[in-house]
């Protein structure tokens, strides 16, 4: 699936282009609406097992919450249903701490 050769979630800085890949952010429509990586797809984790389906299975797919314990929960669950995907470690905390874009769903800056 992914170049990354580590086992176990990926640093943000070793993520390839957001282009390239799938972003799934997990957390709640609050958590979304105050600030996202932008082009993540948004699938709340209770919501998973219904729209699963929703995401290109064909490309690399890495999963975001917060922190990333939702994200572990997302990718076991995806493991059951034969979807590979990485968690993104640290979440959007490392995310925004890496400096990197953080926008509202009106594509102004948002925060995490």
């Amino acid at each position: 699936m992914t170049d990354y050769p580590g086992d176990g979630p990926i640093p943000v800085d070793a993520l390839p282009e957001i282009a390239t890949i799938t972003l799934l952010d997990v957390r709640e429509l609050d958590e979304w609406d105050l600030g996202h990586a932008p082009g993540a797809v948004h699938i709340p984790l209770a919501e998973l097992p219904i729209r699963y389906g929703e995401l290109d299975l064909d490309s690399d797919l890495y999963v975001i919450c917060r922190g990333g314990g939702r994200s572990e929960k997302a990718v076991r669950y995806l493991e059951t249903v034969g979807v590979e995907a990485v968690v993104v470690d640290g979440g959007m905390i490392a995310w925004a701490s890496a400096e990197r874009p953080v926008v509202r769903p009106d594509g102004s800056p948002g925060a995490v």
